[in-house]
């Protein structure tokens, strides 16, 4: 079994920062792309970044780019999204998916086997 945990959403003002964590436990040795993902009330799910399982490349969705960050740690399947300059527009449950077979188009949430509950973040004008 694999088990999917987000942390670090919260409430901030607009232009301030936020950093997430995510870890995929239950396969050791088993190494995973891991992506984000968000979701605003009424409105579908967003694909937000994404990283490949040995941290070569990575993926960011239109309306984050040059202000999101996505990074993994090495040990694990730990992955981390730095949130900066933050707007109102990225108020979201932002859920936390991993991908255990492939090859997956890392873009697509169909992608992902395993997600996390969510983590909110609001960010207030």
């Amino acid at each position: 079994q694999v088990d999917v945990v987000e942390s670090g959403g919260g409430l901030v003002q607009a232009g301030q920062s936020l950093r997430l964590a995510c870890t995929a436990s239950g396969r050791p040795g088993s190494r995973a792309a891991m992506g984000w993902f968000r979701q605003a009330p009424g409105l579908e799910r967003e694909f937000v970044a994404a990283i490949t399982w040995n941290g070569e490349k990575t993926y960011y969705g239109d309306m984050v780019k040059g202000r999101f960050t996505i990074s993994r740690d090495g040990a694990e399947n730990t992955v981390y999204l730095q949130m900066n300059s933050l707007k109102p527009e990225d108020t979201a449950i932002y859920y936390c998916a991993a991908a255990f077979f492939g090859p997956p188009d890392l873009v697509r949430h169909q992608s992902y086997d395993y997600w996390g509950r969510g983590t909110q973040v609001t960010v207030s004008s």
